[in-house]
C-alpha cells in the first residue's frame, strides 16, 4: 500500500490520504485505475520546483477511507476538499480514469485552474463498444457477488491479458503482496465505469468545461499488456475531447507507456501549468 503523510477529511466525513511537496501554486495529480497513488509519484519531483504538489490516493484506495454508497459526487467532494486545502483553486493533472475524473469535477464547477489529462479511456468507436457494455455488466455481477479476483482478471482481459498470462501474473504477484493488493483494489474498476459514463464519452456535460485543457497521449498502443485494445484507442478519445471542450489543446508524445514517464510528461506539464492562457 501507498503510504501517504498527511489527511484531509471529505464532506461525507471520508478520510482522504495525500502527499503534498514543494512550493507554488497548487497542483493535483489525479490516478487512474488500480492505482493508489504511486503510479503519479515520480511526478512530484518533476514539478515541486515551480508548485506546490498534491498526490493523493482516491477512495477506496490505499491510506485512503471509503464510505458506502459509491457515487460520483463524493469522488468530487474528494476533490473539492484537497482544493480547499490547497488555498481555494488548484491545477489539475488527470492519468487515465483519472482525467476523467478532473473532467467532470469541472463539469461540476469544482474550483479549477488548468486541466491536463493523459490518455483517457473512453471507447470511441463502434467496433469496440459491444466489448465495454458486456465488460461493464460483467464486472458490475462479480462485484455484486463478491468476486472481486474475478472483476481484476476481467478487467485484465478486457485489456488484453490471455489466460496464460494472467494465471502467471497471480502466481508472480502471490510471492509478495502485489495481487492481493491488486484484488483489494479492484472494486474501484467499478467505481471508475459509472463516473466514466460506461466508457462512454459524456458529450453534453464535457463540452461545458470552460478552463484550458491539455489533451494528451502516447501515441499508437504498443506495451503487451494493452494489446487487446485498438492501437489507436487513447487517440480515438482525445481526438474527441479536444474537438469537443471548448479550450482544448490536443499533444501526442513519443514513446511512453501507458503509464506516466515524468521525464517526457513532466516539462510538458511544467509548461502547460505556467502559461498565461
Amino acid at each position: 500500500m501507498n503510504e501517504m503523510a498527511f489527511r484531509v477529511t471529505s464532506n461525507d466525513g471520508t478520510t482522504i490520504a495525500y502527499d503534498r511537496k514543494g512550493s507554488g501554486p497548487a497542483v493535483i495529480l489525479v490516478g487512474g485505475a488500480q492505482d493508489d497513488g504511486a503510479e503519479n509519484a515520480p511526478l512530484i519531483p518533476a514539478l515541486a520546483e515551480h508548485f506546490t504538489v498534491y498526490n493523493y490516493a482516491r477512495r477506496g484506495r490505499g491510506a485512503s477511507g471509503f464510505t458506502e454508497p459509491y457515487a460520483v459526487e463524493r469522488e468530487i467532494e474528494d476533490l473539492d476538499a484537497l482544493i480547499a486545502e490547497a488555498g481555494g483553486s488548484a491545477h489539475l493533472f488527470g492519468a487515465s480514469s483519472g482525467g476523467a475524473l478532473a473532467l467532470e469535477a469541472a463539469a461540476a464547477g469544482s474550483a479549477i485552474d488548468t486541466i491536463a489529462v493523459w490518455e483517457v479511456p473512453y471507447a470511441v468507436g463502434d467496433d469496440i463498444r459491444p466489448r465495454f457494455e458486456e465488460y461493464v455488466a460483467d464486472t458490475r455481477r462479480a462485484f455484486d457477488a463478491g468476486r472481486n479476483e474475478q472483476v481484476l482478471e476481467l478487467f485484465m482481459r478486457m485489456t488484453g491479458a490471455s489466460d496464460d498470462n494472467i494465471a502467471a501474473r497471480k502466481a508472480a504477484g502471490k510471492q509478495t503482496a502485489h495481487w492481493a493488493d491488486s484484488v483489494a483494489l479492484a472494486p474501484t474498476l467499478v467505481h471508475d465505469s459509472v463516473f466514466l459514463n460506461r466508457y462512454q464519452l459524456p458529450a453534453d456535460r464535457l463540452a461545458t468545461v470552460t478552463q484550458p485543457v491539455l489533451v494528451t497521449t502516447g501515441g499508437p498502443i504498443t506495451v503487451p499488456y494493452m494489446a487487446g485494445l485498438p492501437s489507436d484507442f487513447f487517440d480515438r478519445a482525445a481526438d474527441e475531447l479536444a474537438d469537443l471542450l471548448p479550450h482544448a489543446q490536443r499533444e501526442t508524445l513519443e514513446g511512453p507507456d501507458h503509464v506516466v514517464d515524468p521525464q517526457i510528461v513532466g516539462p510538458l506539464l511544467l509548461r502547460f501549468f505556467g502559461s498565461e492562457h
